[in-house]
């Protein structure tokens, strides 16, 4: 909506590789949280046993990581940031605090980025294959909404990651984000059901 004294809403889609990296790392150093966001699928992981101490750290650093890749302007670095060797520009970490992570992380970087590249290669093909408009289906539900609730929806951003994760379904992830299984984004008609109480919440 533009219109001047109406609301507005965005709506940000992709698959971003900086966020499929931070997964794919999730999942090969054996990072738990968050718990109830799935794995995802097509990536082999045998995380190496770790001292109790050392994982809390790991998986402290991990989060705080997640949280600048994801939504970077709510949670910037109170310290500089540094591009982790081999991740090209996908990785970059505060410059004190995160070396614990940085280290195990490196061994992984070619496989992380390759990766990335084909989950963002195959959105990309599917987007371009549907005629690249992804706002309709957004659009549709908001229209929806506002029929349900007789007015129109308040002015909201949202960002959505569509991911290849092993269970179908959609997750927040962040204040304006969420992730969305890649097959479910693929399916019009469960779609549009899944994301009418994302819609609801925020409009």
């Amino acid at each position: 909506m533009n219109a001047a004294g109406t609301p507005e809403w965005v709506v940000r889609e992709d698959a971003a590789p900086p966020a499929v990296v931070a997964l794919y790392l999730r999942q090969v150093l054996g990072v738990r949280s968050p718990d109830e966001l799935p794995h995802l699928r097509g990536v082999e992981a045998a995380p190496p046993e770790r001292p109790a101490d050392e994982q809390i750290e790991l998986e402290r650093q991990w989060r705080a990581y997640w949280a600048m890749t994801v939504e970077p302007l709510a949670h910037p670095s109170p310290v500089p940031l540094d591009l982790v060797a081999g991740y090209d520009t996908l990785v970059a970490l505060p410059t004190e605090g995160f070396a614990l992570l940085e280290r195990e992380m490196l061994p992984h970087a070619a496989a992380a980025v390759s990766f990335a590249r084909e989950v963002q290669a195959r959105y990309a093909a599917r987007t371009e294959a549907s005629g690249g408009v992804a706002y309709r289906a957004y659009a549709g539900a908001l229209a929806q909404h506002e029929r349900r609730v007789g007015r129109r929806a308040h002015s909201f951003e949202l960002n959505v990651q569509v991911l290849p994760l092993a269970q179908r379904g959609v997750w927040w992830i962040g204040s304006l984000t969420i992730a969305v299984t890649d097959g479910l984004r693929s399916d019009i008609v469960a779609f549009d059901a899944a994301i009418a109480p994302i819609i609801a919440e925020i409009a």
